[in-house]
């Protein structure tokens, strides 16, 4: 596991729609993908926490070789 993914995943768990904004703009952002900022934010709302755990735990497994991770987008 890459410490990167792992930081990713603490900051969506724990932070959601902040952590998210921290990993646009720091050295977390994998190469050629942008976080879904608000997406973490209006989605864990509306799904009571769930979209933010499953995109916290999808951050342990981001791939950027493949072409969707869920949460991400390509720039």
């Amino acid at each position: 596991m890459d410490n990167n993914n792992l930081a990713r995943f603490l900051l969506t768990f724990f932070l959601g729609f902040i952590g998210s904004f921290i990993i646009n703009h720091t050295g977390l952002k994998p190469n050629g993908w942008k976080s879904r900022t608000c997406a973490y934010f209006f989605l864990s709302i509306i799904t009571f926490g769930i979209y933010g755990l499953v995109a916290s735990i999808c951050n342990l497994t981001f791939k950027s070789d493949c072409g969707s991770n869920i949460g991400y987008f390509k720039d």
